[in-house]
């Protein structure tokens, strides 16, 4: 693959790799949830929340537009509505956002997030996950 500016050219092997990554990462951010303690700490389930978004992401841009984000999170929601369009609702355009918002804090912070906080932020990659899963079977 090749690196065009803030993005790198991703073919259909690229989005079917993605996707399945995605699903890994919604599943060991569920599973994490699952296990979690009440009063656990939430930040592991919201990395694993976070890289599944970026996933789902990558994999519509890849198949869509035949490139990934390689720049900022920020810009794989630029990437994903130039890829998708008006395909790409606002409401999930808007959980993107937040769902990729989290990641630094989350990360790299020392703010600790609580399972409630990321059950919040699961749910809305439940959402997102649905609407990429279904966006993904498209043919184009």
């Amino acid at each position: 693959m090749t690196r065009i500016g803030s993005a790198k050219a991703a073919d259909k092997n690229f989005a079917e790799g993605r996707l399945a990554l995605a699903r890994a990462y919604l599943k060991a951010a569920r599973d994490e949830a699952a296990l979690a303690e009440e009063r656990g700490i939430g930040n592991p389930i919201i990395s694993q929340i976070v890289h599944a978004a970026i996933g789902y992401a990558d994999a519509l841009t890849a198949k869509f537009a035949g490139r990934v984000n390689q720049q900022g999170h920020g810009g794989a929601v630029k990437m994903l509505r130039d890829a998708l369009g008006n395909r790409l609702p606002k409401p999930q355009e808007n959980r993107l956002r937040r769902i990729l918002a989290e990641k630094d804090a989350a990360q790299y912070g020392a703010r600790l997030k609580s399972k409630a906080d990321a059950e919040r932020l699961l749910t809305q990659l439940l959402d997102f996950a649905k609407w990429a899963e279904s966006e993904s079977s498209r043919l184009r």
